[in-house]
């Protein structure tokens, strides 16, 4: 079967990774965390004071840049590749509150989309490839043979992501999250750089009331459809 480039793009906590991964594993297709990138980024800025609630030393972050080393490295037991920044896997580190506070910040600042979009572009230059983001259908593959938009409502998502962070112990409260996803939300989508938008040929899926099982169904028959057609 032909190798085709899968595009998964949408607002944070849509289940756009969870999807991504399920593809990649239904398919034996390499599956590639664009939101985990950015996220090591981000926690790399938080340990070296170039990022926190109140400042943003762009600058500076940039001036590191070069000092960043990111991959994923498979984890079997999972089945999927985990987040690893300068050699120390970070995957746990990268998954907090604090870092989904600070995360659309730095992925606001171009140097860093054009460092770590070079690195996706590299990534998937074979083919057989998911990846998941905010702009992968427009930026990083625009010429993906499928892309996926995914969406859902702010509430929804809110609670998607409260009950994942309460499930690892975490204290934090409905109201904080739910604050959360809208400033992300907002940030996504008014940036300079690469705004998180629908690409025109994206098919949209609202998985507000989808499990994870129907929406794979869903996605797996687009999927068919096209291999089908080549």
């Amino acid at each position: 079967m032909k190798k085709i480039t899968i595009a998964i793009d949408g607002f944070s906590s849509t289940g756009k990774s969870t999807l991504a991964k399920q593809l990649a594993q239904q398919l034996g297709y390499v599956y590639v965390d664009t939101g985990a990138m950015y996220r090591a980024v981000t926690w790399y800025a938080m340990q070296h004071h170039f990022v926190s609630t109140s400042h943003l030393d762009a600058e500076g972050l940039i001036s590191n840049l070069d000092q960043i080393t990111l991959h994923f490295v498979f984890n079997p037991a999972l089945g999927f590749g985990e987040m690893f920044l300068n050699g120390q896997n970070v995957e746990k580190e990268i998954r907090t509150l604090e870092v989904s506070s600070l995360v659309s910040k730095v992925a606001e600042i171009s140097a860093v989309r054009s460092k770590l979009v070079e690195q996706q572009q590299a990534m998937g230059k074979e083919k057989g490839i998911v990846m998941d983001g905010r702009d992968i259908g427009t930026v990083v593959f625009p010429e993906a043979e499928l892309k996926i938009y995914m969406n859902a409502s702010a509430e929804t998502r809110a609670q998607r992501r409260f009950d994942e962070i309460q499930a690892k112990g975490v204290i934090v409260s409905y109201d904080e999250v739910l604050k959360n996803v809208n400033e992300r939300d907002y940030i996504d989508t008014h940036r300079s750089d690469s705004p998180l938008v629908k690409a025109a040929d994206a098919i949209e899926i609202d998985n507000s009331h989808l499990t994870r099982e129907e929406q794979l169904q869903v996605v797996l028959e687009l999927v068919n459809e096209y291999v089908k057609s080549l």
